[in-house]
């Protein structure tokens, strides 16, 4: 961000300031020949303003701080961005460090211009927590902006560019955060988008003064490499072009080296020397058509060996960003690997350029919108991720997830091909294709066969999802889904499912205590007309907003429900609805029992609202109390539980009474304690046994150092009920080796 080379405001502007400005405009206007008159007028009015607003500032070098401007603004030129984006490159820190307002910049240069600055705006003038709070929503405005008009994106890399390139301006301190931010943003953002060119400079510039005495070093070797293999490069480069000549091939060929920063990551990654990189040169091959880039490939291929494996087709698949070439690597003279890329000159601009190529493409054919579809996919997503993601931190987490240079291509069942990062699960996968085909996900089959949704995806994998209209996100896909989409989907499913589920159970939990109370109803009030001042009368003694998020508060034990009953009792007592004292008197004699008249039954639909505790693992059949904690919704315990006990005596009045229903709608998990004489095949055995009682296995646990004599094996299981599992413990008791099987529970 352009502030982190904060201007220094100088006492007066000086006549030498003032001619390095207008040099340094001239050298954009000399750049602007594919604009009207019109426009370039435009462009000069805004760099008048913004000369007049940046007066008397200069930058840490000594320059007058709108040569700053300026050389942002030449950037975007070289990409042929129109006058809109020009103007917002020289206006782009107007806002945040003149003090000029948008309403201003609306009235002199019209809303476009004025919404691009303000999308390259920090939010300086919001207070936040933290250093990183500021960051997270100050990315998240701007990328939001991009998603919208991708001209602010471009202008934010060429601004971040111009900072990196003077960055050895600014003082020390301040290298290693700027660096880090460009390498691990900006750089991917760049890539994504296909500004291949922007993206290797960030990378090495960030380099440069994040590690300058590696950079000092690898620069020194890399000359000398240079030197040393000079002349088999020029001898390469004389036999590709006879080959392409004989062929009667036209090409332009051109080398191509490695960058610093790829060849260090090379070698941190795989731990080589210097001399172990092999791929240090490469050649370009520029050819006029489609055709001609397979022919030519076909020629190399006759002149030198190419080592199987090294071949990639990035023109029948292009890149995720919309790059396409022909990678191939050969074995040159004297056993040098050399990579030659074959292109159209096409291709070659968006290879380079990515979503610039649009503007670039306009400049000499307006008909050409091919290039702006580039990474219109990704800009998309990201207000998909905006909406259901609210917190900035949540949402630029989301996004990194997304910034992955490598990509897998796999296809649906109807051959239509996707793109997706590289470590993307079938989960992932299924959120790509659509929202409701993510929810709805049960199973996959990968090439025909069935594989488990966390699944990784590869190169080639055709993939069928199998949906079912029951079924719903599962809370442990976040931990193994990797595109921002997919986790963004989920977490707001899950927020909105709980939330749904906490209100069903808090208005139950009314329901009851008002029952307690004495109002014989089968439902509660509704905010109607007849009792909308009731309800308004109850939200201002809780502090809730509505009437649902006054019960979702109940469901998840944030109010209690028995003090909000009394109150709604005496509320509507004042309009003539007096409580039954019959009721009152049965509904508190039976209160005592473990099981009320009024209690909650469960039968484990409930969800996420309600909770089995993990010490005492609860199933139909035992008695039951319900603890409402804090925030954390209703948990279940069995009534004998010493962890539940401990609680009742330190918070009684969050117990509610609570019974099983009569049919339960799934099973549910209990543990095992198995205590087995040890010997070959004794766990195979037990688990037969717990088979063939049809209950399933969850987890296994074993003792970390089995003794000689016996071992202690854990098992959960899920069973539906107690008479099934004591079906269940008869079974494994019979089992050969078994010395003794009881059900476990925590002592507290």
């Amino acid at each position: 961000m352009s502030a982190m080379l904060s201007p220094v405001v100088a006492s007066k502007s000086t006549p030498a300031a003032a001619n390095a400005a207008a040099a340094s405009f001239a050298a954009l206007t000399a750049r602007l020949d594919y604009m009207s008159a019109a426009d370039i007028d435009n462009v000069r009015r805004a760099y008048r303003f913004a000369d007049e607003a940046h007066l008397g500032q200069l930058r840490n070098s000594g320059e007058p701080y709108i040569t700053h401007p300026i050389a942002v603004a030449q950037q975007c030129a070289e990409w042929k961005l129109d006058a809109q984006a020009l103007m917002a490159a020289l206006l782009h820190d107007a806002i945040e460090d003149c003090g000029v307002t948008k309403p201003e910049l609306i009235d002199r240069f019209g809303a476009p211009v004025a919404e691009l600055v303000d999308g390259l705006t920090k939010l300086e003038k919001l207070e936040f927590n933290t250093r990183e709070e500021n960051q997270a929503e100050s990315f998240r405005k701007m990328l939001l902006a991009m998603a919208r008009d991708v001209r602010v994106i471009l202008i934010k890399l060429a601004d971040r560019t111009h900072n990196m390139r003077t960055l050895g301006d600014v003082p020390r301190a301040k290298w290693t955060r700027i660096s880090r931010e460009t390498l691990d943003i900006y750089a991917p953002i760049a890539h994504r988008l296909g500004l291949n060119t922007t993206y290797r400079e960030l990378q090495d510039l960030s380099f440069q003064h994040l590690h300058p005495w590696r950079y000092a070093t690898l620069t020194k070797a890399l000359q000398k490499a240079r030197g040393r293999r000079r002349d088999v490069i020029k001898r390469v480069q004389g036999e590709v072009e006879s080959a392409f000549s004989n062929a009667q091939v036209p090409v332009v060929i051109s080398g191509r080296e490695k960058t610093l920063y790829s060849i260090y990551r090379k070698m941190d990654e795989k731990h080589l020397s210097f001399a172990q990189v092999t791929d240090l040169y490469g050649f370009r091959v520029i050819v006029k058509d489609l055709t001609a880039c397979y022919t030519a490939m076909g020629v190399l291929h006759q002149l030198y060996k190419p080592l199987p494996g090294k071949f990639k087709d990035y023109i029948a698949i292009p890149k995720i960003n919309g790059y396409q070439s022909l990678h191939t690597t050969l074995v040159g003279p004297f056993g040098t690997n050399i990579e030659f890329q074959m292109r159209t000159e096409a291709m070659h601009v968006v290879a380079e350029s990515g979503v610039a190529a649009h503007w670039l493409y306009k400049a000499t054919d307006p008909d050409s919108d091919a290039s702006q579809r580039l990474g219109t996919q990704w800009l998309q997503s990201l207000l998909d991720i905006q909406q259901e993601t609210r917190d900035a931190a949540e949402f630029w987490d989301h996004v990194k997830i997304d910034l992955f240079p490598e990509a897998v291509y796999v296809f649906t069942p109807k051959s239509q091909i996707m793109a997706m990062p590289r470590g993307a699960t079938i989960v992932d996968f299924a959120y790509a294709i659509h929202s409701d085909v993510g929810h709805r996900a049960v199973a996959a089959k990968v090439n025909g066969e069935q594989v488990p949704l966390r699944s990784e995806l590869h190169n080639g994998d055709v993939i069928e999802i199998i949906t079912a209209s029951v079924s719903s996100p599962n809370p442990g896909w976040l931990g193994f889904v990797r595109t921002g989409k997919a986790r963004s989907k989920i977490r707001h499913h899950l927020k909105t499912m709980a939330l749904s589920e906490s209100q069903d159970l808090g208005e139950k939990m009314l329901a009851q205590a008002l029952r307690a109370e004495g109002i014989e109803r089968e439902r509660l009030p509704e905010d109607d007309e007849a009792h909308h001042a009731t309800w308004e009368k109850i939200l201002r003694f809780t502090g809730n907003r509505s009437r649902a998020d006054l019960l979702t508060d109940i469901g998840l034990g944030k109010r209690i429900a028995s003090m909000v009953a009394k109150r709604i009792v005496t509320l509507l007592a004042e309009t003539g609805e007096k409580p039954n004292a019959l009721l009152m008197s049965r509904e508190r004699y039976t209160a005592h029992e473990s099981v009320s008249q009024g209690g909650l039954v469960i039968d484990g639909s409930e969800g996420a609202s309600v909770q089995f505790a993990p010490c005492c693992r609860p199933i139909p059949g035992d008695g039951i109390v319900g603890y409402l904690g804090r925030g954390e919704g209703l948990v279940i315990h069995t009534d004998d539980c010493a962890v539940a006990k401990r609680l009742q005596h330190r918070d009684s009045e969050r117990f509610i009474a609570v019974d099983w229903s009569d049919e339960p709608v799934r099973t549910f998990e209990t543990n095992l304690l198995v205590t087995v004489s040890n010997g070959k095949g004794v766990l195979a055995r037990v688990a037969a046994a717990l088979a063939s009682a049809e209950a399933d296995i969850t987890h296994v646990d074993m003792e970390q150092e089995p003794s000689h004599d016996a071992t202690d094996l854990r098992f959960g299981v899920a069973v539906r009920d107690r008479v099934h599992l004591a079906s269940a413990l008869r079974s494994v008791k019979r089992t050969p080796s078994v010395l003794r099987v009881q059900r476990a529970k925590s002592t507290g």
